[in-house]
């Protein structure tokens, strides 16, 4: 079976990697990440919202705006609708 190769790795570098065949031992002999890693915390799974507070939309903002707020790392959108909240303390929608 011959494997896909992704667009973001050259040729030259895919050509480059020696895989090993996956045999049968070497599938027998697999753990799992929390039995070979002890150490490695768990990873954390967000659940679905209890109570949607949140509604999905899709807005057409200034690219600058957004680079602004994307600017600031994770959890931008969140920061966006801080901004939109504070807006309709002082104002009040049309």
């Amino acid at each position: 079976m011959k494997k896909l190769k992704p667009e973001n790795i050259s040729q030259q570098d895919w050509d480059a990697v020696e895989s090993p065949p996956l045999t049968e031992s070497f599938l027998t002999g697999m753990k799992p990440v929390h039995e070979a890693h002890p150490d490695m915390p768990p990873r954390v799974v967000r659940g679905f919202q209890k109570s949607p507070r949140k509604s999905p939309v899709s807005i057409r903002l200034d690219e600058s705006i957004v680079a602004a707020f994307r600017a600031t790392g994770r959890g931008w959108q969140s920061r966006v609708n801080a901004a939109l909240n504070d807006w309709l303390k002082e104002h009040k929608p049309a």
